[in-house]
């Protein structure tokens, strides 16, 4: 099971990381809002830690972004008391909050409960729509089936595009969640962006690209993959 740790305490990360592994847990490691952003996107863990006061982007302004594609079970390790930042952090999606310093057993009993609680709701590693298949886990992309199956080439922007929105069907995913997570939290005006990525794609899957059935733009708002029915 994976976990990604963010904090920019080394002290902090090392103990956590000793700890969770020593329990069987693979961890990976950030030390800022933006990695954390990056190795969710990467890694697909089972579990996110996060600590609230990190650089680049603090901790509610990723749970904000993770909660914008994603329903990963998000546990906040904060030195931060304050129950109306707690609030917030639980308002805005956060599952759990254990304060600094923690106790280890407190600690690994969140854990397991939040695991168990996510277990069986991981994203199937493969979306069919039309007459594309999309290999989450082996990160391809083929058009049609048996002998006849072309391999459709995605630049690594396009991929990352398509991934986050085939994760979460039917959901809105909003134009700055987007733009943070593939260009980083300096680019969230940059809608141009978006829309020659998108036309990109539907260009290479969408069976009438003037008239998209899948991939979707929600005028204003974002965008979102509507899955066949």
């Amino acid at each position: 099971m994976k976990l990604v740790i963010a904090d920019d305490d080394k002290q902090i990360l090392g103990a956590l990381r000793i700890i969770l592994s020593a329990h069987g847990y693979e961890v990976v490691l950030a030390r800022t809002g933006k990695e954390a952003l990056d190795l969710v996107i990467a890694e697909h863990p089972d579990l996110v830690l996060l600590d609230l006061g990190m650089p680049e982007l603090d901790g509610l302004a990723v749970i904000q972004a993770i909660r914008g594609w994603s329903t990963v079970p998000i546990l906040v390790v904060s030195g931060r008391a304050d129950s109306a930042e707690k609030v917030q952090a639980l308002d805005l999606g956060a599952d759990d909050y254990v304060t600094k310093p923690f106790a280890t057993d407190e600690l690994l009993a969140r854990v397991r409960a939040l695991t168990r609680r996510q277990g069986g709701q991981g994203d199937s590693p493969v979306v069919r729509f039309a007459d594309i298949t999309v290999d989450l886990g082996n990160r391809r992309v083929v058009r049609g089936t048996g002998p006849d199956a072309i391999v459709i080439r995605l630049t690594p922007t396009e991929w990352q595009m398509l991934e986050i929105l085939v994760r979460n069907p039917d959901r809105l995913i909003p134009r700055e969640t987007l733009l943070t997570e593939i260009w980083g939290p300096n680019h969230t005006a940059d809608t141009g962006y978006l829309r020659l990525y998108l036309s990109q794609l539907r260009k290479k899957l969408e069976p009438e690209p003037s008239r998209p059935r899948y991939l979707l733009t929600e005028a204003g708002m974002g965008y979102r993959f509507a899955p066949e029915r």
